[in-house]
């Protein structure tokens, strides 16, 4: 791909921009002697010096000479550029670790600031631009980040336990293990029960035309429903029917806990599933319909193999919209029991312990990433010919 020489990259030169200041004007990190003090903020240039922050800052610099008048070769060595920052990130924080840490404290914890989870968000919007530019695959992004993850496995491994976020993952990790599996249940189940349904809503609409009208407006009125409003109107009829029916007490459903999380999550995932389906099934042009007919194909075999594997791309997108979806609202589920990583980041709101909402968030955010591309790749190659 080239690049017009004469035309600043304005985003790379924005982003880089802001980091820039960030990184000088706001704390990099905090120490605190134990988890229940507030740790002291410290900006880069109280960790190392003056000298230090101002030479950590050369890349930043480069990246936007190199955007100023951006071609090819310029964009790929700001590619290089910026994976090194995302790689020397992790192990920055080891040596400020060692700046800062005091023997006489061992329980004392380093909080990671403002400065630099803002680099981070930026830089990697820097990287998604740079990916864009140069028309990268999904697959070599991805690959990308292999040293960056490499190199923040290593640095928590040996360097960085002091890290507060680390101390609480390691004072929970059985239970962050097991909130981890269970969240990912929920989100299955929910996802597989909204697909099923969302297949046999499509036939139906498809087949009668009155039902399409009434069946989108009404999964338009449960999306307009707030999530905890939605679980409040599923408390009362579920302790009803756990109350009347032993057996499905016997089965946990009650008016709190996973029942309630899990039908409000297929509840808002049927728009999403039914419309993309609704769609791939009626874009399927009539010629190719009409071309398997005449080769002698019945309804059914037309069905199963022209119409639903000609559909199926966009059906995944489907599923990848209300994948990504129902792993953001099943944090929310945890206010109810439904479990889930949701509980660590409301038990971190409780106790005012920011590092405890980021142990549920961020998996919560990565966990939403990866499915995302790789649910995306799988319908690009489908699109593509390929085969699942």
């Amino acid at each position: 791909m080239t690049t017009d020489r004469c035309s600043p990259n304005w985003v790379l030169l924005c982003l880089m921009s802001v980091g820039l200041l960030a990184w000088l004007a706001l704390e990099a990190v905090s120490i605190a002697p134990n988890r229940l003090v507030a740790g002291t903020p410290h900006r880069a240039q109280e960790v190392h010096g003056w000298w230090a922050a101002l030479l950590a800052t050369l890349p930043m610099l480069a990246v936007i000479v190199l955007a100023w008048r951006p071609d090819t070769r310029r964009l790929q060595a700001a590619l290089a550029v910026v994976l090194g920052l995302l790689v020397a990130m992790p192990l920055w924080l080891a040596t400020a670790v060692m700046a800062l840490s005091d023997p006489d404290l061992p329980q004392a914890r380093l909080g990671i600031g403002a400065s630099l989870w803002l680099l981070l968000f930026l830089w990697l919007l820097v990287l998604i631009e740079l990916r864009t530019r140069l028309n990268l695959s999904r697959a070599i992004g991805w690959l990308l980040l292999l040293p960056v993850v490499l190199a923040w496995w290593l640095s928590l491994s040996f360097w960085l336990e002091p890290l507060a976020l680390y101390r609480e993952y390691q004072g929970r990790s059985d239970q962050f293990a097991s909130a981890i599996v269970y969240h990912l249940a929920l989100v299955g189940a929910a996802v597989g029960a909204s697909l099923l349904l969302g297949i046999v809503l499509a036939l139906c609409m498809r087949r009668y035309a009155g039902m399409r009208k009434a069946g989108f407006g009404l999964l338009n009125v449960v999306q307009t429903i707030p999530s905890l409003a939605l679980f409040g109107l599923l408390l009362a009829p579920l302790a009803w029917l756990s109350a009347r029916y032993d057996w499905l007490a016997s089965m946990g459903v009650s008016g709190i806990g996973w029942a309630p999380a899990w039908l409000a999550l297929v509840g808002y995932s049927l728009l999403p599933m039914v419309r993309n389906t609704y769609v791939a099934l009626e874009g399927v042009e009539p010629a190719v319909i009409e071309s398997a007919r005449g080769m002698g194909m019945s309804r059914r075999q037309t069905f199963l193999q022209v119409r639903l594997p000609l559909a199926l791309p966009v059906v995944l997108e489907g599923v990848r919209i209300t994948t990504v979806q129902a792993i953001g609202l099943t944090a929310v589920a945890a206010l109810i029991g439904a479990g889930g990583l949701g509980t660590f980041i409301f038990q971190g709101l409780g106790q005012a312990a920011m590092d405890l909402v980021l142990l549920g968030a961020l998996p919560i955010i990565g966990l939403a990433l990866v499915a995302d591309a790789l649910l995306g790749a799988l319908a690009e190659r489908l699109r593509h010919g390929g085969t699942p």
